[in-house]
C-alpha cells in the first residue's frame, strides 16, 4: 500500500531559509487571552517543542486587561518561532497582540568588551530573582522640534551614552533587554524589563524619561505588566487547570 506525503507536514519541523539572522537571535513577544478550548497539555507540549530545539520561552502571568498571559521566545530561526505561534493558537489561546525583533549590539555600543556583545546578542532569560517583568516598544522621534536622524552621530551617541548611565544606577535591580524592531514591526525597538519587584520598573522608566534622550526623542507604544512564572504557574494563574 503507497501513500502520499503531506507537503506542508514534511516541512513542519525544517528550518526554512532566510529564517535565521545573520547574528543574534530573533525574538517574539506572544499576547494571549485565554478561552474555554484552552487545552493545559497542548500549551505546555507546545512549549517543550520549542525548548527541546534549544530555543527560550519565558512565560509571564499578566496584569489588566490587555492580556491573560504573555509569551516570549527567542531563538535563532524564525520559524520554530512561528511553529510556536500556531502550536499555541491551536492550543485554544486567543493571540491579541504580538511584537517582532531580534537581538542586536547597537551602533552606539561597538566598543564594549565581547563578553557584553555576546550577552546582548545571545541572552540567557530569565534571570534569576527578578519576576517582576514589563514589556513596551519604542522608537526616536521624527519631529520639526526634535529629529533624533538629524542629529550628527557624535552628539547621538554622546545621549545615549548619558542615557545608559541613568540605567546603569538599576544594576542588580534589573535587566535590561533591548532588541531592533525597524522594518520588523510598527516601532524600531522593543524594551524588556525583568526586575526584582514591581516599583522597580516604575522608578527605572520614570527616572529615564528626564534623559535628553528620552525627554526630547523618544516615543513609547503600549506598556504589558506582568509576573514572570515556570508555565505551569501561569496556566494556573489565569484558570487553566
Amino acid at each position: 500500500m503507497t501513500t502520499t506525503e503531506d507537503p506542508q507536514a514534511s516541512t513542519a519541523d525544517e528550518e526554512i531559509d532566510g529564517a535565521e539572522p545573520r547574528e543574534g537571535l530573533g525574538v517574539v513577544h506572544l499576547f494571549f487571552r485565554t478561552t474555554v478550548l484552552a487545552d493545559r497539555e497542548s500549551i505546555l507540549t507546545a512549549f517543550e517543542h520549542l525548548e527541546a530545539g534549544g530555543d527560550q520561552v519565558i512565560t509571564v502571568s499578566m496584569l489588566g486587561h490587555k492580556a491573560d498571559i504573555a509569551v516570549m521566545a527567542l531563538g535563532n530561526n524564525l520559524w520554530r518561532l512561528r511553529r510556536l505561534q500556531t502550536e499555541l493558537t491551536g492550543a485554544g489561546l486567543e493571540l491579541v497582540d504580538s511584537y517582532v525583533s531580534i537581538t542586536e549590539v547597537s551602533e552606539y555600543a561597538a566598543g564594549v568588551p565581547d563578553r557584553m556583545k555576546q550577552d546582548r546578542l545571545y541572552p540567557r532569560l530569565p534571570p534569576a530573582g527578578k519576576n517582576a517583568w514589563c514589556f513596551y516598544p519604542m522608537s526616536k522621534r521624527r519631529s520639526q522640534v526634535g529629529n533624533w536622524y538629524a542629529l550628527p552621530f557624535e552628539d547621538r551617541r554622546e545621549l545615549m551614552m548619558d542615557h545608559g548611565k541613568s540605567g546603569r544606577n538599576f544594576a542588580g535591580r534589573l535587566v535590561q533587554l533591548i532588541t531592533a524592531s525597524t522594518g520588523l514591526d510598527d516601532y524600531e525597538w522593543g524594551v524588556t524589563l525583568f526586575a526584582e519587584r514591581p516599583d522597580d520598573l516604575k522608578e527605572v522608566v520614570y527616572t529615564m524619561r528626564f534623559d535628553e534622550a528620552s525627554a526630547r526623542y523618544a516615543e513609547f507604544g503600549a506598556f504589558y505588566t506582568g509576573v514572570v512564572a515556570t508555565p505551569p504557574d501561569v496556566l494556573t494563574s489565569v484558570g487553566v487547570d
